[in-house]
């Protein structure tokens, strides 16, 4: 991997700077169980005066419990690591994903899958001084946009061939991944929308959707049922007679849930 001049240690100077970072700063992890590259890594990020790195982490696992932990803004995530490798780390962690992630590994295959996963960036080992801070400069514009929103929108804008449609969250039926894109599934309308599933995870409400796969999130209000199929899986049934795979990992958080829908749904219909 290429990185900036051996000689360019941060200076006693740097480590003062970093001290009296401002609150702003952006909170980063950076995971790989390689140390030469954290380290490669952190030599690059510490020269910036808004980055603060808070941990590293040498292993898929031990990053799920330092994300839930800490809660970074920017995570730099090897693809390949023992046990539980990156799509594993995302997948684990759900909603809890921080708000920009960037993938980093030798390996060029993964590029499709880690857009799909919701990251932002893919740097490609070796690269140069340029392609790092062009990454890091999409990292810090996507923080910065998300600490200035003021409270989630209330419907998707979605722009066509010559047209632009406003759709309401809540008359979305289920969201799919397809490729760079989600597709949203609103009664027998579907719209592309350019976004990554993670991001529009985070972004929606977690009263009224919920993922139930890597490819899928669904409205509870939808749901009807979960059931058994043939294969000793679980699917997920709508009133309208859609059926979904439910992943297991996202099977307890759904229940969950769907129950607490269920509840809010009783106390509003005691409270009238």
């Amino acid at each position: 991997m290429a990185s900036r001049s051996p000689f360019q240690f941060p200076s006693r100077k740097n480590d003062l700077c970093a001290l009296e970072q401002p609150t702003s700063a952006i909170r980063t992890l950076i995971v790989d169980d390689e140390p030469l590259a954290r380290n490669n890594l952190a030599l690059l990020l510490r020269v910036d005066p808004e980055i603060r790195i808070i941990s590293e982490s040498g292993s898929g696992m031990e990053a799920i419990a330092e994300i839930h932990k800490s809660k970074p803004d920017l995570l730099f995530l090897d693809v390949q690591m023992p046990e539980c490798d990156g799509f594993d780390v995302l997948e684990f962690l759900g909603n809890h994903v921080p708000p920009a992630v960037i993938f980093v590994t030798a390996y060029d295959q993964y590029a499709l899958r880690a857009f799909e996963a919701g990251a932002l960036d893919y740097l490609l080992k070796p690269f140069d001084n340029a392609r790092f801070d062009l990454a890091l400069a999409r990292a810090k514009e996507k923080i910065a946009r998300g600490r200035n929103v003021p409270q989630k929108a209330d419907r998707l804008v979605v722009k066509g061939t010559g047209q632009v449609w406003f759709v309401k969250l809540s008359d979305i039926d289920w969201i799919e991944a397809a490729d760079y894109y989600a597709c949203l599934h609103v009664g027998k309308r579907t719209h592309l929308l350019r976004r990554s599933m993670s991001e529009l995870e985070r972004e929606l409400d977690q009263n009224a959707f919920c993922r139930i796969h890597r490819s899928s999130i669904v409205n509870l209000d939808r749901v009807e049922r979960i059931e058994l199929n043939e294969d000793g899986e679980h699917d997920v049934l709508f009133n309208t007679g859609v059926r979904l795979r439910l992943s297991r990992r996202y099977r307890k958080e759904l229940e969950s849930r769907l129950a607490e829908a269920g509840t809010r749904s009783r106390r509003s219909s005691d409270s009238c």
